[in-house]
């Protein structure tokens, strides 16, 4: 009782740090108040206890740069504005499990109120040090036979998903949040469009994959604030599951959003714009978000044994892979998928493109068996790449090349290996039997002929 005295006694004396607007610039506004509630990413208030809330995101002189998380339609110059000097905290428990929140942690999903847990954690946190966090080295199973034959990940890991926009991401993340290895499942919808939340939580997880998820939303039309704040606070809830020892599914959809975000309240801040717009600030928070992910502490280091296991979509502009953020992220990540736009047009979903999909930590995960089935997969599918065209206009003679000649023989087969329905199982062990009975049978026809 007295810590929640003490608490609440700190939460009266930051609300009565007041100041005023002295300045209304488009998204900039301008504020004056004491000194000591003056500090980068301190919350406000503006004109009461229940007003809009906003962030300090930059100063000019002694004034502080606000950026409001909440409609403030009617802010004047000279409104009353009320700093908040407390962290900015969460309480997350057991109990979120199958809600959908905002990015301040409400409950948008009409279920009633929402337990809070009894331990405060920082929205936004800083990683493990790196010496003290536990080893990424138990493959996990993500029960898509694509990712788990050419992409093999590790709990704990953190895998990119690039992708331009209507390829098949919700499609993946469906199929990955249904059949993925994990205790729980958390996701962070990240300017996303309105009408796609719902159809999200209901057609694409269904009531199966909601009762171990916690979703976490914030959509296009909400401040920059709150789309940066709902990926944070992903992560925080994440980080929760984690400390209790549970293996975590952790997606955020998508990064871009979150550095467009970034972008948009570095320019109101005052930041010079660098590479296609994007500001300093969000090739400094990429790192900050992307390596919350992973292991938790060692054992030794008082860990439980818990992970988060990351799935970050990258939104590509115009498919351009090589874009400013998808290059960020893809340096960070421990791996990266590619859904292909041609691929998805022929009607093979999920729309992987194998050849250009890798998992940085394939040697360690994989056996010597399945390293050499998947890369004689991988010399199969880019001899076929190379001749595709020429086969279809009939400019290739059959017989001029007995490796491309078995790599026209062996793509459909190959091809129906990769496809797989959204409700279809799979595992790693299937997943090689089917590959290596395609690739084993031709072996065994092309040795059969030649006696």
């Amino acid at each position: 009782m007295l810590s929640d005295a003490i608490r609440e006694v700190k939460r009266i004396d930051s609300i009565l740090r007041e100041g005023r607007v002295v300045s209304v610039e488009g998204l900039r506004i301008g504020a004056a108040g004491p000194g000591d509630s003056l500090r980068l990413g301190a919350g406000v208030r503006f004109g009461g206890l229940d007003g809009p809330r906003g962030e300090i995101v930059g100063f000019e002189g002694e004034r502080a740069i606000l950026l409001a998380s909440d409609p403030i339609d009617g802010v004047r110059p000279g409104a009353a504005v009320l700093f908040e000097s407390d962290a900015d905290t969460v309480r997350p428990c057991g109990a979120w499990l199958g809600r959908v929140l905002d990015a301040f942690g409400a409950p948008v999903d009409g279920k009633g109120a929402l337990a809070q847990g009894g331990l405060a954690r920082p929205v936004r946190a800083s990683p493990p040090q790196a010496r003290s966090r536990g080893r990424v080295s138990e493959r996990a199973t993500l029960g898509v036979r694509a990712l788990d034959l050419f992409t093999p990940c590790a709990f704990g890991q953190r895998l990119g998903v690039f992708a331009g926009s209507g390829v098949g991401k919700s499609t993946l993340m469906s199929m990955l949040t249904r059949r993925a290895e994990a205790d729980v499942v958390v996701i962070g919808l990240i300017g996303e469009r309105g009408r796609e939340v719902r159809e999200f939580v209901e057609d694409v997880l269904g009531p199966e994959g909601l009762a171990r998820a916690v979703i976490v939303t914030s959509t296009s039309d909400e401040p920059a604030p709150r789309r940066r704040r709902a990926a944070w606070l992903t992560l925080a809830v994440a980080e929760h599951f984690r400390d209790e020892g549970l293996r975590v599914l952790c997606f955020i959809d998508s990064v871009t959003r979150f550095a467009m975000a970034q972008r948009e309240i570095g320019l109101a801040a005052g930041e010079p714009p660098t590479t296609r717009g994007y500001t300093p600030s969000v090739f400094a928070e990429l790192p900050k978000l992307l390596e919350r992910a992973g292991p938790g502490l060692s054992e030794e280091a008082g860990g439980r044994g818990g992970c988060i296991t990351g799935m970050f979509t990258v939104l590509v502009e115009g498919d351009d892979l090589n874009e400013p953020v998808a290059d960020a992220v893809r340096g960070i990540l421990d791996g990266h998928v590619s859904l292909s736009r041609e691929i998805a047009e022929r009607g093979r979903y999920p729309a992987i493109d194998v050849s250009r999909s890798l998992s940085r930590l394939s040697n360690s995960l994989q056996t010597e068996g399945e390293r050499r089935l998947v890369a004689e997969a991988r010399r199969l599918i880019a001899l076929y790449a190379d001749m595709a065209e020429l086969v279809r206009i009939g400019a290739y003679a059959a017989g001029s090349d007995p490796d491309v000649d078995r790599a026209v023989r062996l793509w459909p087969a190959i091809e129906a290996v990769l496809a797989q329905e959204v409700d279809e199982a799979s595992d790693v062990d299937g997943a090689a039997r089917a590959l290596a009975e395609v690739i084993g049978r031709d072996q065994a026809a092309t040795a059969m002929a030649r006696t």
